[in-house]
Formats: structure tokens, C-alpha cells, sequence
């Protein structure tokens, strides 16, 4: 059984690469920066029950993944807002480096799809279906292992392999038509 009273020192090393998820569940700096105070509460609240040993981060990343996915749930029902401020607030963010933490935390993936046309990966990482887009942002942006995105998710492994497989083939035909459009790749009849 984990001592609360270690939780600030071994749990918000995490906080970065969270918020950084957070950032990509959300699509909202104010949404994000609530997702994963939300989670640090529900992971203090539940400490005493973290096995010492086992994965923090893919604990605190289920911890995020279930509060976004209840958050996401009670909004479907409700019509979406957009605020201007919040979008100059991200523009602003991200023109200044935003958090130290999570610019270091930045995976290649990262660095290549902040290069090559950013709005278009973006844009065809949301369109993906909930349930897909969580599996590749986990496997493919978070590097998470199969095993643990299925403990995270709390579904099969097997599950998590397919929901990638289905994700992965939406973007590549998604993009591969941005290309084609582009100029970026050559038009082939096996596509």
C-alpha cells in the first residue's frame, strides 16, 4: 500500500507528459488544465489503493483517461461552446513554449508533426472516432505499450490492437488524400 505522504514526490514528475495528454484529449488549455487537477485529486484520494512497484504513470494515465472519457460523455449530451479566448489563449500559449516540461517531454512523432502540415494531422486525428483516437494518441504520441493502453482503457489487448490497426489505416488514408491534394505523393491504384 503507497504512503500519501510520497505522493507529491513520485506523482507530479508526471505532470508535463499529463497535461500534455490532457491538451490533446480536450483540445482546450482551460479543459486540460481541469482534467488533470481532477486527476491529481482522484489520485490522492486513491493513493492508499496504488500498489508501490507497479506503473505510476499508466495508473495516473487511466486516472486521466476515465475522467476525460465521463467528462466527454455528460458534454456529448450537451451542445459545444467555443470561446475566441480560448483559442487565442492556445495560439498564445503555444507561441511562447507553453510548458517547459512538456516541450521537453516532446516525442518525435511530435517534432515531425509540428514540421509537416500540422492543422491537417491535427484535424485528421480529431476526426477519428473517440475510441480510436485514444488508441493511437496512447500508443503512437504517448508510447504506451499495448498492455498498458488496455489496462488504462480497461478493455482487451487485443481490443487496443485493433482499435490501433482501425485508427492508424483511417489517418494513413486521410493523409495519404491530403498528400494526393498536395502534390506530396504520387497517385497509385493500390491505394
Amino acid at each position: 500500500m503507497a504512503d500519501q505522504a510520497d505522493f507529491s514526490d513520485i506523482a507530479f514528475v508526471h505532470m508535463p507528459a499529463l497535461y500534455t495528454a490532457a491538451l490533446r484529449m480536450t483540445r482546450n488549455s482551460a479543459d486540460a488544465e481541469d482534467l488533470v487537477q481532477e486527476t491529481y485529486l482522484k489520485a490522492y484520494r486513491g493513493f492508499g489503493s496504488f500498489q508501490p512497484g507497479t506503473n505510476l504513470r499508466a495508473w495516473l494515465y487511466r486516472i486521466l483517461t476515465n475522467s476525460y472519457i465521463n467528462v466527454y460523455r455528460s458534454k456529448k449530451r450537451r451542445p459545444e461552446l467555443s470561446d475566441i479566448e480560448d483559442v487565442e489563449d492556445l495560439y498564445m500559449y503555444r507561441r511562447l513554449g507553453g510548458l517547459e516540461g512538456a516541450a521537453a517531454g516532446r516525442s518525435t512523432e511530435d517534432e515531425v508533426l509540428a514540421s509537416v502540415a500540422d492543422d491537417e494531422v491535427k484535424r485528421a486525428i480529431e476526426e477519428l472516432p473517440e475510441q480510436f483516437r485514444l488508441a493511437v494518441l496512447m500508443a503512437d504520441v504517448e508510447g504506451f505499450s499495448y498492455k498498458e493502453i488496455a489496462e488504462i482503457l480497461d478493455v482487451p489487448v487485443g481490443t487496443v490492437m485493433s482499435r490501433l490497426h482501425r485508427g492508424r489505416k483511417a489517418l494513413q488514408k486521410t493523409l495519404y488524400s491530403f498528400g494526393l491534394e498536395r502534390g506530396l505523393v504520387g497517385d497509385s491504384e493500390n491505394r
